[in-house]
C-alpha cells in the first residue's frame, strides 16, 4: 500500500487500524472515518495494549495527536 496518505486513509476505511499517539498509546479499531486534518473516527475502539481495556462504540482522535497509522 503506498500514496498520499489521504490516499491511504480511504482505502483503509471500514478496515482495521491501530494508531498511536504522542503519548505512547495505542488504540486499535475500525477506521470510519477522517478529514483532511487527519481526525479520525474509529469504531469498537480499545487501547491495543491494554487486555482490560474496554472497548468503545465511537472514537475521536484528534489529528494533531497522531503519529503512526498502520492498516
Amino acid at each position: 500500500m503506498s500514496g498520499r496518505p489521504l490516499d491511504v486513509l480511504e482505502d483503509a476505511l471500514g478496515e482495521p487500524v491501530t494508531v498511536r499517539l504522542k503519548s505512547g498509546e495505542e488504540y486499535a479499531g475500525e477506521l470510519d472515518g477522517y478529514d483532511q486534518h487527519m481526525n479520525l473516527v474509529l469504531s469498537r475502539a480499545s487501547v491495543a495494549d491494554d487486555e482490560t481495556a474496554s472497548t468503545e462504540d465511537t472514537t475521536i482522535i484528534r489529528g494533531d495527536n497522531v503519529v503512526s497509522i498502520t492498516p
